[in-house]
């Protein structure tokens, strides 16, 4: 990327004139104000003062159904999960105070990469302090300077950090596009290192990958292919290893990287894999051996869940059930929805603006449901939209009363 495009003007310095490095975020200081000026909730600062289970929080003071926290298998009270948090929090302490590759790896370390192995059924597993740093560190490890990754223009930040991160040559291409993703490998140099970076499902309008001809299009043309699958493991396929495993490709990429803080329902990030050099991974990954791992009793709840998702058929019909019912509920009632039909356990409700979206936001909390107000440039195509993420313990009277709280803001803001 060139210099200055997203980056503001750098003036001429003057002598005795100090530049205020925090000047290049005043249109979005100005843009918050605005916002509040008019007197309206925060919709980027919301408090939840006591959590009452997977779909109900007291929030900013009032009552409130969540539906937009990620904790898409509703794992975050599951007793089995809570008890084995207790357990390794009681025996080894709060805390490994050290990284992985010196005094950091704890027998529920090696527990939870082999809950993950078997869910996947892969030959490895690497578990990071977080998915942001799982993307961070696989991809800018693999791919350096010399390479050329080719990712979905709509990819996470995490992505586009990671590409950073390594100076690899990267390429974007339209959103879930088969033939433009084909180009961009067609034109790269014979001989060159190849990543191809997709996603099972985007986070803000939920909509999946076509991954059965993408992935076949990438080897077509020798590229590895990587595949982040946080929101789609637990809930997609039939064993809930996501749309890898949905779209009958699993054996076929190259990396799957995927986050403990959805489905799973605690916090952590992974890569599974079964490249036959994969372990050297552990020494030459920076954001893998310069950060502390994480306490026993976060992979010790990690790897109960990830268990528990093994056999969770059940919830995921239900969340299916669910997902549908919201999605044809709002587009009844009106809302323009982000897909024609409920592809995953996101729905998109695309609003006007930043101004009538984040007055639909609050006419929405104050009515007792909480979504995520997401706005550019998180969002694809300048979108201001209102993100719901379902969640398999929402009950189908949860659903019934989500569209109804829906109905009686879009009415009185002018949406529908």
């Amino acid at each position: 990327m060139s210099e200055g495009i997203l980056q503001p003007d750098k003036p001429e310095a003057l002598e005795g004139d100090d530049r205020d490095l925090f000047s290049k975020f005043d249109d979005i200081i100005a843009l918050r104000e605005g916002l509040l000026s008019q007197g309206r909730e925060d919709p980027f600062n919301l408090v939840m003062e006591k959590v009452l289970s997977p779909t109900r929080a007291i929030c900013n003071g009032r009552e409130t159904i969540l539906l937009g926290t990620y904790n898409y298998m509703g794992m975050t009270f599951d007793p089995d999960v809570i008890e084995a948090g207790k357990r390794a929090l009681a025996d080894f302490g709060s805390g490994t105070t050290g990284s992985r590759v010196l005094n950091g790896t704890y027998q529920g370390h090696k527990e939870c990469e082999e809950a993950l192995r078997e869910f996947y059924g892969m030959d490895h597993a690497m578990v990071f302090s977080t998915g942001y740093q799982a993307n961070l560190g696989i991809i800018s490890t693999i791919a350096g300077k010399g390479d050329y990754i080719v990712l979905d223009i709509d990819s996470h930040a995490s992505i586009w950090d990671g590409c950073a991160l390594g100076n690899a040559e990267v390429v974007p291409f339209k959103h879930n596009d088969v033939e433009a993703m084909e180009k961009r490998l067609r034109r790269i140099p014979e001989g060159a290192g190849k990543l191809v970076i997709l996603e099972g499902v985007y986070s803000m309008l939920g909509d999946i990958a076509p991954l059965k001809e993408m992935v076949a299009v990438a080897k077509k043309y020798g590229a590895m292919v990587l595949v982040d699958e946080a929101h789609s493991m637990g809930f997609i396929g039939e064993n809930g290893r996501g749309v890898v495993e949905d779209a009958g490709v699993i054996d076929d990429v190259d990396f799957i990287i995927g986050t403990f803080s959805k489905s799973v329902g605690t916090v952590g990030g992974f890569c599974v894999s079964n490249h036959p050099k994969f372990e050297i991974m552990r020494l030459v990954c920076r954001p893998y051996v310069f950060t502390a791992s994480l306490p026993p009793s976060v992979v010790a709840t990690a790897a109960t869940s990830i268990r528990k998702l093994m056999d969770a058929a059940d919830k995921r019909a239900h969340l299916w059930q669910n997902s549908r019912t919201l999605h044809k509920g709002l587009r009844d009632l009106g809302f323009k929805l982000g897909t024609e039909e409920a592809q995953s356990a996101i729905i998109a409700v695309i609003m006007p603006d930043l101004e009538k979206g984040a007055h639909m936001w609050e006419a929405l909390i104050r009515g007792g449901l909480y979504v995520n107000l997401a706005r550019p440039p998180a969002t694809p195509a300048n979108m201001t939209l209102l993100r719901c993420s379902l969640c398999a313990e929402h009950s189908e009277e949860e659903v019934g009363k989500i569209l109804d709280i829906f109905d009686k803001a879009g009415s009185e803001t002018g949406i529908i």
